[in-house]
């Protein structure tokens, strides 16, 4: 019965946000609260609510305090010389663009935090597709493609599980697995080629002074893509959608440098090369700062990877290390701070919200039931195949469940099983880390919510176009494993 219930509670959250019927934050907290009474454990709600809200705790404050910190370094200028780099690159094509924002996700995810990856590629990226009119959910969708292969790292988190799970070395699991997640990345760039094809025949070619001539119009999205970029309708003539929209910052930072419609933006004359998704006129813009900012941010990135100190405590003290140095009169920091502070309410509230949702699918015992229940059903026969078995459980159940309920819950037991017909375990932890691309989009990963928060896209929308795409990617790592002999 906790097996049919946890399902159906799943199913039943992804149709209503999928059909626009609830908002994500009111169906993560109304469904499992009704779901908890229907299994008979309402008393226990409040309890299972507080432990959801407790082991979340820390990752709502990482994310405020990163939200404010990269917020900061936008607005100061930081990432200025990689925006207008991948800008150049990218030109008007949309076809670029949207291989640009592969590469420039998969580069950034080289951190180890998909945060702050979605946090500097929605920032630099979202002023073009805005301008041009391109559909925000192949922006969102890629990235998190890019992100969930990248999400692969050693210190990324998964490899890390499945090391500890399984007490096996993580070099042991990544290091061979290059080759297949090298296919995988391939296969976004690829993917993100001919979604740029397809943006680029329905848009067509436009030089940027084309493109700021147009009529400002109901924003359209990618035939096939679902109902796309909903939420950002009608930005294309506001003024200031450029770094400081594309970072949920302060609009007037950024007036005139992304808006579709706007007039104001010098365009006459304005060359492909010379347009500018941020703009460099900016008041915020600290260059005389710019060698500490990167000094720091370098130092904090390390500091994250080498674990020195919690990722909150760190992220706490670069926020109040940047918004000091490079804002150093209280008005400023309290206007900077006002600027991001509909981005940290927006992700803090969905991931508190989503702590309802992971407290009773833990607290009522359905994610144990959901996966006992999907690994009695492999059949006998396919023992030998445990570590194909592994690689194909992994994109349904790391979607479902945190990886922490899959690594430390599920893992264990499929090893167990493979290694009772002769398949190692180093396969079958090899096997469990292809599911990452889809996993990215789960409803469970606070960092989806960044992502799609700050491009204004539905929840529901980027569902509807990412899933089918990153089950593709997911797919063609575990047969590149396999035809490598890897898995």
């Amino acid at each position: 019965m906790l097996t049919i219930l946890g399902f159906a509670m799943i199913a039943t959250f992804l149709v209503l946000i999928m059909m626009k019927k609830m908002s994500p934050i009111a169906a993560l907290v109304l469904i499992p609260a009704l779901f908890c009474v229907l299994v008979g454990k309402g008393a226990h709600l409040g309890d299972y609510v507080i432990d959801g809200v407790s082991s979340l705790a820390p990752t709502a404050a990482m994310l405020m305090f990163a939200i404010v910190y990269f917020g900061v370094m936008i607005d100061v200028g930081l990432f200025d010389p990689i925006v207008r780099a991948i800008l150049k690159f990218c030109k008007a094509d949309p076809m670029r663009i949207v291989v640009g924002t592969a590469l420039l996700a998969a580069i950034v995810s080289l951190d180890g935090d998909g945060s702050t990856t979605f946090m500097i590629t929605v920032s630099a990226m979202y002023p073009l597709y805005k301008r041009l009119k391109m559909s925000l959910v192949v922006m969102t969708g890629v990235a998190a493609m890019a992100n969930g292969v990248m999400n692969t790292l050693p210190w990324g988190g998964p490899t890390a599980r499945a090391a500890t799970a399984l007490k096996v070395d993580a070099t042991d699991i990544f290091v061979p697995m290059i080759p297949a997640l090298a296919v995988g990345l391939v296969a976004v760039v690829v993917l993100a080629y001919v979604l740029g094809l397809r943006e680029r025949r329905r848009l067509g070619m436009l030089s940027l002074d084309e493109a700021l001539e147009r009529e400002p119009e109901t924003e359209t999205v990618l035939v096939g893509a679902g109902a796309g970029a909903g939420a950002g309708t009608g930005a294309a003539g506001v003024s200031g959608a450029g770094a400081g929209a594309g970072a949920g910052a302060d609009r007037g930072a950024a007036a005139g440098s992304g808006a579709a419609g706007d007039r104001d933006t010098g365009a006459d004359g304005e060359s492909d090369d010379d347009f500018k998704g941020l703009d460099p006129n900016r008041p915020t813009l600290r260059p005389k700062l710019y060698w500490f900012n990167a000094l720091l941010t370098v130092a904090l990135l390390t500091a994250m990877i080498m674990e020195l100190l919690p990722i909150p405590v760190l992220f706490l003290i670069g926020a109040a290390l940047a918004l000091t140095v490079n804002f150093p009169h209280i008005p400023d920091q309290k206007a900077r701070i006002a600027a991001h502070a509909d981005n940290v309410l927006n992700v803090s509230g969905m991931v508190f919200a989503a702590a309802v949702f992971t407290g009773v699918l833990t607290g009522t015992g359905m994610v144990d039931h959901m996966a006992n229940w999907l690994v009695d059903t492999i059949p006998d026969g396919m023992g030998p195949q445990m570590g194909l078995v592994t690689g194909l459980l992994s994109l349904p159940l790391t979607y479902f469940m945190s990886n922490d309920g899959f690594y430390f819950g599920v893992l264990p037991v499929l090893a167990e099983a493979g290694q009772a017909h002769g398949v190692s375990t180093l396969e079958i932890a090899r096997a469990s880390i292809v599911g990452q691309p889809l996993h990215m989009s789960s409803p469970l990963v606070p960092a989806v919510y960044v992502l799609v928060g700050m491009a204004k896209v539905e929840f529901g929308d980027h569902t509807r176009f990412v899933v089918k795409w990153a089950v593709l990617t997911s797919l063609v790592i575990l047969a590149a494993g396999i035809l490598f002999g890897i898995i």
